[in-house]
C-alpha cells in the first residue's frame, strides 16, 4: 500500500583484509593482516545470519519483541486498572439485600498506586509480570503475523480496504485470543489479589504466590474452564482491534506514505513521528469506543467458579453467571460509572503500550530487513573472495 519508491540502494561492504594485495594503493604488509574489531565481526556475523531469516518468521519474531518491551514498560498501571476494575466484584451479599452498595479501598490512579506501593512495595506494581510476558510474546507473535498474512486474502473477498482491515483485525484477534486468554486470566488473578487492608467483604477469595501456583490451584479448585472465564467479553472486545489497527494503517499512511512494516530508504524522525501519531490517535479512538467490555472481562475472569465457602462452611455460588446477569448487578449496585472503572488508568497505560508496541515492532521490522539486505552482500562478497 505504500507509494512508489525507489528501492533502498545498499552498498556492497568490504573489509580491507579482502583487498587484493596487487594493489598499488595499498604499502606491501607482511601477510598476516590484522583482523576486523570484534564489534565489526560480530555485527557483521549477525547481519550475514539474519539474511537466513525466512520471511514468514520476521512477523513472529517481531511482534514478540513488541510484546515484551511492552509489558515492561506497562506493569505496573496495569495493576493499577486490574485493582479498579476488579474490586467491585469481592463484595458480598445477602438474601435480604443481594444489591449491597460495595465501599472501595482503591480510588484513582494515585490513590491506587499509593495502595499497593504501600502494602506491597516494588513487587506489588510489578505483580502478574511473568505471565503477563508469557501472554504478550505469543499474544502480538500471533496477531500480527495473522493480520499480515490475511489483509490481502480479504481484500481479494470483497474489495473493500476497510473492510479487508477490519476482517484481518478479527480474524487476528480471534486466533491470538483463544490461544492465550488462559495466560490472562492467570495474569489478572495475580494481579487483583487484595491488599491487607481490604475488609473481608471486600478480599479477593484466593491468595497465590507465583504463576505455577496459580495455576495449579485454578485447576484443582475451578477445573479447565476457570481458564476460560472472560473468553466471551474478550471476543467481544476485539472490535477493539478491528476499530484500531485499520486507523493505524489509514493514520501511518496519511502521515508518512508507508504502510504497516514499510519505511523510506532514508531513515528520518519524522517518518517515526508519524508513526507515533498514527499510534495516538487509533489507540484513543479505539480504547474510548470498546473500554466496557474490558470491565465484563475482568470481572468474569476475578470471579470463582466453585471452591469458595462462607464462614459457616456454605457453598457460595458464583456471583455473575453471565454477561447480561453481571451488566445489571453491575448497574444497580454501582452504576454505570463502573463500566468505566479505570479508564483514565487504561488510557494512561494503552496509549503507552500501543506506541511502546508499534514503534518496537516497526524498528525491528526495519532493522532486520535492512539486517537482511547488508548480510547478502557480506555473503556475496566473501563468496567471491573465496573463489
Amino acid at each position: 500500500m505504500s507509494y512508489e519508491r525507489d528501492p533502498e540502494q545498499t552498498p556492497a561492504i568490504l573489509s580491507p583484509q579482502y583487498a587484493s594485495p596487487n594493489d598499488k594503493s595499498i604499502p606491501n604488509t607482511p601477510t598476516t593482516m590484522s583482523p576486523p574489531s570484534a564489534r565489526d565481526s560480530v555485527v557483521a556475523r549477525f547481519q550475514i545470519h539474519s539474511a537466513q531469516i525466512p520471511k514468514a518468521w520476521i512477523s513472529p519474531i517481531c511482534g514478540a519483541g513488541a510484546g515484551f518491551a511492552s509489558g515492561i514498560v506497562t506493569c505496573p498501571l496495569d495493576v493499577i486498572k486490574t485493582k479498579l476494575q476488579a474490586q467491585g466484584g469481592f463484595a458480598t451479599r445477602s438474601s435480604k439485600n443481594p444489591y449491597a452498595k460495595s465501599s472501595h479501598i482503591y480510588k484513582g490512579v494515585i490513590g491506587t498506586g499509593r495502595v499497593i506501593w504501600r502494602e506491597d512495595g516494588i513487587r506489588g506494581m510489578y505483580r502478574g509480570l511473568g505471565p503477563m510476558l508469557l501472554g504478550y510474546l505469543p499474544t502480538w507473535a500471533v496477531y500480527l503475523t495473522v493480520y499480515e498474512n490475511t489483509r490481502e486474502f480479504w481484500y481479494d473477498t470483497c474489495g473493500s480496504w476497510w473492510i479487508a482491515r477490519c476482517y484481518s483485525s478479527l480474524t487476528a484477534g480471534a486466533c491470538s485470543t483463544i490461544l492465550t486468554n488462559p495466560i490472562w486470566v492467570i495474569k489478572t488473578r495475580l494481579m487483583s489479589q487484595s491488599s491487607r487492608s481490604a475488609s473481608d467483604g471486600m478480599r479477593a477469595p484466593w491468595h497465590y504466590t507465583s504463576t505455577l501456583d496459580a495455576a495449579k490451584k485454578m485447576y484443582h479448585t475451578e477445573g479447565i474452564q476457570s481458564f476460560y472465564s472472560g473468553l466471551t467479553p474478550a471476543l467481544l472486545g476485539l472490535t477493539h482491534v478491528a476499530v484500531q489497527f485499520p486507523l493505524y494503517e489509514y493514520f501511518k499512511m496519511r502521515f508518512t506514505g508507508y504502510g504497516m512494516g514499510e519505511h523510506p530508504a532514508e531513515d528520518s524522525g519524522a517518518n517515526w513521528v508519524g508513526i507515533s501519531a498514527a499510534t495516538f490517535l487509533s489507540k484513543i479512538c479505539a480504547s474510548t469506543a470498546t473500554y466496557p467490555h474490558e470491565v465484563l472481562r475482568t470481572r468474569l475472569q476475578t470471579q470463582q467458579r466453585r471452591g469458595l465457602s462462607s464462614s459457616d462452611g456454605l457453598q457460595v455460588k458464583a456471583r455473575y453467571t453471565g454477561i447480561l446477569h453481571m451488566s445489571r448487578i453491575i448497574l444497580a449496585e454501582e452504576g454505570w460509572r463502573a463500566f468505566y472503572a479505570g479508564i483514565g488508568t487504561n488510557l494512561i497505560r494503552a496509549v503507552p503500550a500501543a506506541m511502546t508496541t508499534m514503534l518496537t515492532y516497526e524498528w525491528l521490522q526495519k532493522t532486520i530487513r535492512h539486517s537482511q539486505e547488508v548480510g547478502a552482500e557480506l555473503a556475496k562478497t566473501s563468496e567471491e573472495y573465496r573463489s
